[in-house]
């Protein structure tokens, strides 16, 4: 459905800055912030997939600027994109990321493990300081990044990926410990979202990949928007530096049996 098909709530007044919003979890975020009435600027790397996102979300609402996450210039410039169209940047959800190879750690290439690291975590801590110092100082709002359950595990195969997740639990802490009280900062562990991202992981065995989760399902982008949607509204006022797993229940499985 398009934004000419649906109905928009009313402007919210509060406006959003999603990294990786052209499609996936970032487009699900957006759609969210969207359908409570926020105005959204999305980020990514293709321009077309951006303007696509854009009109189907709704251009009267929604704004795009392309560009790498890891890039500094980048991360300025989508800031004073925002500040320059809606005036304010009251929520961050940094969900842009990358995971580029599958294999034991123990033949990890550490440029990769680098290149990672710079997309999955220093990103988001560029995009946290420029949102700060843009709107958030001053004015308050709230972070909400996007880490992964292999950042809470082991993950086998998935290595360099599961350790900047970790590391973006703990970005999390630090950020929510001296970002305070102004800004409220949160983390959001999924499992596996059935995403372009993801779907090497239960391709052509989405069955079974399901049959392994208590809630009989794998995530969809919607399931992280309500969450993302959850810890920047005032319901979550008193929630900070908290990383909230929405796993289906995959995690039980851990345990006893």
């Amino acid at each position: 459905m398009t934004a000419q098909e649906r109905e928009l709530p009313p402007l919210s007044g509060k406006v959003a800055l999603v990294t990786g919003g052209s499609r996936g979890i970032g487009y699900g975020v957006a759609e969210a912030l969207v359908a409570r009435g926020d105005r959204v600027c999305i980020t990514g790397r293709g321009e077309d997939a951006l303007k696509e996102a854009v009109e189907s979300l709704g251009a009267d609402r929604v704004i795009a600027v392309a560009g790498k996450a890891h890039d500094e210039a980048h991360q300025a410039a989508a800031v004073e994109r925002v500040m320059e169209a809606f005036g304010r940047v009251d929520f961050l959800v940094n969900n842009a990321g990358t995971n580029p190879v599958f294999g034991p750690i123990a033949e990890l290439d550490l440029g990769v493990a680098r290149k990672v690291y710079e997309t999955n975590v220093i990103s988001a801590l560029g995009f946290a300081q420029q949102t700060w110092k843009a709107w958030q100082k001053e004015h308050g709002g709230a972070i909400v990044n996007i880490a992964s359950i292999a950042g809470l595990s082991a993950s086998p195969f998935i290595g360099a990926y599961g350790m900047s997740k970790a590391a973006m639990v703990n970005l999390t802490l630090q950020l929510a410990h001296e970002f305070a009280p102004a800004v409220r900062v949160n983390a959001i562990a999924p499992a596996v979202i059935k995403t372009k991202f993801a779907e090497a992981l239960y391709e052509g065995r989405e069955a079974e990949a399901a049959a392994v989760y208590p809630m009989g399902r794998l995530g969809v982008p919607a399931d992280i928007g309500g969450a993302v949607a959850f810890l920047t509204s005032d319901q979550s006022d008193w929630v900070t530096g908290q990383t909230l797993v929405v796993d289906g229940g995959i995690f039980l499985k851990a345990g006893v049996h």
